[in-house]
């Protein structure tokens, strides 16, 4: 078996090369996960928005239905309407939420690309330290 040595200039080449790869490969990485994030925030808005033309319609049409039977069962309707206002309140509040989560900052992190260049960061300390030792 002959081999051919290899040249420090064509080596530094092969690594240059390699570390483009590397680092595009992570860019393209990281922006399919950041679009794909984007799209689930998108999403989110969509569900609160959705949330909030439900609770305006079913604002009118529920209110005043749950008012009159409030004052059928003997509250007033000052206090029927504000136990119906205050239900319907918790209603769109936890619609909000959940909305709300699905734009939080976190879940539009690229955690994936995150953690590929925390390991190509380990690897290649590893690999220097390894040819440094031998």
């Amino acid at each position: 078996m002959d081999r051919k040595p290899i040249s420090t200039a064509s080596l530094l080449t092969e690594a240059f090369d390699a570390t483009t790869r590397l680092v595009r490969g992570e860019i393209a990485l990281a922006r399919a996960e950041i679009e794909a994030n984007l799209r689930s925030a998108l999403t989110g808005v969509v569900l609160i928005l959705l949330g909030l033309s439900v609770l305006f319609v079913a604002l009118n049409v529920l209110s005043g239905a749950a008012v009159a039977a409030l004052v059928a069962e003997g509250f007033t309707p000052g206090w029927a309407a504000l136990i119906v206002a205050a239900g319907l309140i918790f209603c769109a509040g936890l619609l909000a939420l959940v909305g709300r989560r699905s734009l939080s900052s976190a879940n539009l992190l690229p955690r994936r690309t995150a953690e590929n260049i925390r390991r190509d960061a380990l690897t290649l300390k590893e690999a220097m330290t390894h040819d440094t030792c031998s």
